[in-house]
């Protein structure tokens, strides 16, 4: 599949005759250009997990790592908002600006060592996502102005965008005062209920915030996590916001409805049956998952299952087992024998032996947005997962995810990633609900905000939102073990979407044997399904 990754409306960028107006390509290269100045290596230790080198790292042709050495020239007459990222012997230093005189700007150059062409390649990447999200910006607020102020609106998201990068750069730099002067910009332009831009820019600066407040002098060792954390946030609103989000947006639902239809297909003739659900429903306080689930067993054609067993693992046991007891009365009433177990647990913590297992019963395996959290830069807790969960032998492991980078080691990189993906997001939501619904603000500030200020302001253990594409979660699947087996229910998932009456612009597309739900073509979640 090759989706469509940006919104630009039709014929903005063939118009060439309005002088006045800098164009989207000249304006996404100017962004690209400032973004890039600090970065002028593809690996930067500035404010990243354990970075505390002066000189920035890269690997050679046959992968092993070096260091560089090198020193920068700097113009005398450069001016105090300058933006060069420069390594030395003394330390990193990082001065903001990008109006470099061209023969400054060739002397600076002349001094640096020669670029590898892998260099090239993850500077040009760099660029290619700033001119995406400039464009996104443009498109957004495009379509969200009328007639008569169609071009402020462009110009105004345009320069929303640029302030967001430029504010990136800052941060990652760690030049506080600039960064806090574009942070006072943003503030003022990037509206709460504003256009759907202006909103997920207000969620990128609260992040960008909790950055810069932890920003620690160079050289200094730690982790950094979240201004606010998980336990100091109202859990009764974030449970709320995605309540809202699972009866609003098809993003879960969608990861159910494949989920069930692998599930049900797996069980098929069989009559002893069990299902063990990783993170158990994402805190969702009905298991709405497994109520549709019993429905489906309990009217197929053939006999429905002598006894289902459904073990649900999580950290909050009590709450878990009043889901269970509800399932339990709702499947008796139905005439399915069903037993309900709990293992209080993360998924790190977890070994074969928690999960309580009889002959002759056919397991399945089922995570629905669950397995990013568990993958950590040295990749040895999700691999300790795989191996567990390949161990107990199901005969189908259901996994969904959101299908983003969003787990890129270095800071600017992934904050690019992010505004793209989000950006789509809230699009849709503008596309489902009027500017003043409750309910939007709430899905935006509880929910996907929280998933946006982790991504962004979090390094080390805190940062859990590590969302990657399908392509390297089917790496990762392959290396442990597990083969893939296609979807072949694209149909009757388009059919689905239909049913369910959500606006138009989302889209089920195949991708190798998954099943990808987007927003006009750009991919949202991904669903996939594993055998031993």
């Amino acid at each position: 599949m090759a989706p469509s990754r940006n919104f630009l409306p039709e014929g903005y960028m063939i118009n060439h005759e309005r002088t006045n107006k800098m164009s989207v390509l000249d304006l996404s290269t100017h962004s690209a250009a400032s973004a890039m100045t600090c970065y002028p290596y593809p690996h930067t230790p500035l404010l990243e997990e354990g970075g505390t080198a002066s000189t920035p790292p890269y690997s050679d042709e046959s992968g092993n790592h070096k260091r560089l050495k090198w020193t920068t020239s700097i113009s005398d007459s450069m001016s105090s908002h300058n933006s060069l990222y420069s390594g030395g012997g003394s330390g990193d230093s990082c001065i903001t600006d990008i109006s470099l005189s061209r023969r400054s700007s060739t002397n600076s150059l002349n001094t640096l060592p020669r670029l590898h062409f892998r260099d090239h390649i993850w500077t040009y990447t760099q660029r290619y996502l700033a001119a995406e999200a400039v464009e996104e910006a443009a498109t957004v607020m495009s379509n969200a102005e009328g007639n008569g102020e169609e071009e402020d609106g462009t110009a105004d998201g345009m320069r929303l965008v640029q302030l967001l990068i430029a504010c990136a750069e800052a941060v990652a730099c760690r030049d506080k005062s600039h960064a806090s002067a574009l942070l006072y910009e943003l503030r003022a332009n990037a509206l709460v209920f504003g256009s759907s831009f202006q909103r997920v820019a207000s969620c990128f600066v609260q992040g960008l915030a909790n950055r810069l407040a932890l920003v620690q002098p160079l050289g200094a060792v730690r982790f950094i996590g979240s201004a606010m954390s998980t336990k100091d946030f109202a859990l009764d609103k974030k449970e709320e916001a995605l309540r809202l989000v699972y009866e609003i947006c098809p993003h879960i639902q969608f990861g159910h409805f494949v989920a069930n239809s692998s599930i049900l297909e797996a069980f098929e003739g069989e009559s002893f049956v069990h299902v063990v659900d990783l993170g158990m429903t994402l805190g969702l306080p009905h298991g709405d998952q497994w109520r549709g689930l019993i429905e489906s067993l309990a009217t197929r054609t053939d006999q429905p299952p002598t006894r289902l067993r459904i073990t649900g693992v999580g950290l909050y046991g009590d709450r878990l087992q009043i889901i269970g007891e509800e399932l339990e009365a709702y499947a008796d009433s139905l005439g399915i024998n069903l037993e309900f177990s709990v293992v209080e647990s993360n998924l790190e913590n977890l070994r074969p032996d928690d999960i309580k297992m009889y002959d002759g019963e056919v397991l399945v395996v089922n995570s629905i947005l669950q397995l990013h959290c568990v993958v950590k830069e040295s990749r040895g807790a999700l691999n300790s997962v795989l191996q567990m969960v390949h161990e107990l032998s199901p005969k189908i492991l259901v996994l969904v995810e959101q299908d983003s980078s969003h787990n890129g080691p270095f800071f600017l990189g992934r904050f690019m990633e992010a505004l793209h993906y989000y950006s789509a997001i809230f699009d849709s939501l503008d596309a489902m609900l009027p500017k003043y619904d409750t309910r939007r603000a709430k899905m935006e500030q509880f929910y996907f905000a929280e998933e946006i200020k982790n991504i962004i302001s979090c390094e080390g253990p805190a940062r859990v939102e590590r969302h990657e594409r399908v392509d390297q979660w089917r790496r990762r699947m392959s290396r442990a073990g597990f083969q893939a087996t296609p979807f072949k229910m694209l149909a009757q998932a388009k059919q689905w979407l239909g049913k369910i009456k959500v606006c138009e612009g989302y889209t089920i597309l195949e991708e190798k044997g998954c099943l990808v739900l987007g927003w006009k073509s750009k991919p949202i979640v991904a669903a996939s399904c594993w055998k031993c």
